[in-house]
């Protein structure tokens, strides 16, 4: 595997990722009350565990793309020149 295609691999993921992290981040800031009815009956959350597991989730799906896509890309992008 090249660094071309490892790279444009990379690129792909990242905005796949920080796509759906936006997507996320949305759909939770504007329909927090319909999300929380539906998994605060299913997981018997208060509405503060919801926020806090919600938040959990954001920060460490955001840590991961950074880690794991932007990261590595950004070395492949500087190493290319």
């Amino acid at each position: 595997m090249d660094i071309l295609l490892l790279s444009n691999f990379l690129k792909w993921c990242c905005i796949l990722n920080v796509s759906i992290l936006f997507i996320s981040t949305l759909a939770l800031s504007l329909m927090s009350d319909f999300i929380y009815r539906v998994h605060g009956q299913i997981f018997q959350l208060s509405r503060q565990a919801f926020n806090t597991q919600i938040y959990q989730f954001l920060a460490l799906y955001k840590l991961l793309v950074l880690v794991f896509n932007l990261t590595p890309y950004m070395a492949l992008w500087l190493i290319q020149g």
